[in-house]
């Protein structure tokens, strides 16, 4: 009992007894319990409201504005990891992908697409049937690549507002999941045939959720920082002559 009896709880005490005291006071100096009584109820009656408008209402709106102000900053984060690592990586997971070519014209963005021009593409990725081959590449540069950023990608995780961003903490968590995948096998050559296809489908599960939050993220600096974002595309890890230089005059 003495665990549930904290500073709450006495502060209920007081303010309940001042309440009492007053109309107690009130009663003494007026005599009119009849008055007491009415506003009682109508003051009982308006506390339901209140708890609709504060609690349910305007609690909400402040939970919504302040989630939006975390994936903002959590945006800061996702940044510095495609910039350290997820690019390479998506680029690398490329070239185990059988039919890349039909899909990376379209993940060329460009500064004139449109929110509804993101949101079509999203589409058309998540529909499209991405199939990976772990023999179709070296696995070597994957592999030492994946270990070389493991260290990085783990001190991100241990961000716990990264709970507040579902979709790339699964991109994390598959990207690491290959990463001692390939981490625990001394040899990545002369695999069965079927350890060849389970890293095949550990690798399109982090090709597929990399691509999805890397999407969120280039719609997110088209918006919010054009600079960033036009260094993006310039870096876009599926465009083959992507160069860090500006090839065109900026008007």
């Amino acid at each position: 009992m003495l665990k549930y009896f904290n500073w709450r709880v006495v502060v209920g005490i007081v303010l309940v007894t001042l309440s009492t005291v007053v109309y107690v006071m009130h009663y003494l100096i007026f005599r009119d319990a009849h008055h007491i009584f009415i506003y009682l109820v109508g003051d009982i009656a308006f506390v339901f409201f209140e708890v609709l408008l504060v609690t349910l209402i305007i609690d909400q709106l402040l939970h919504e504005r302040e989630k939006k102000s975390l994936l903002f900053k959590l945006n800061m984060i996702i940044g510095i990891f495609f910039s350290e690592a997820g690019n390479e990586a998506l680029r690398l997971l490329s070239s185990f992908a059988t039919q890349v070519d039909r899909i990376r014209g379209d993940l060329l963005v460009t500064d004139r697409w449109s929110k509804e021009d993101f949101l079509d593409l999203r589409k058309r990725i998540n529909a499209y049937e991405h199939k990976m081959d772990s023999r179709q590449a070296d696995m070597g540069d994957l592999k030492n690549f994946l270990l070389e950023k493991r260290d990085f990608m783990l001190r991100i995780l241990e961000n716990s507002n990264l709970l507040e961003h579902e979709g790339f903490t699964d991109a994390l968590w598959a990207t690491l999941h290959l990463a001692e995948e390939v981490a625990g096998r001394k040899s990545l050559k002369d695999l069965p045939k079927a350890d060849y296809g389970h890293l095949s489908h550990d690798m399109r599960r982090a090709y597929v959720r990399l691509i999805s939050e890397w999407l969120n993220y280039m719609w997110h600096l088209r918006q919010h920082y054009p600079y960033l974002f036009s260094l993006a595309m310039r870096v876009n890890p599926f465009d083959l002559n992507a160069s860090v230089e500006v090839r065109e005059e900026v008007a």
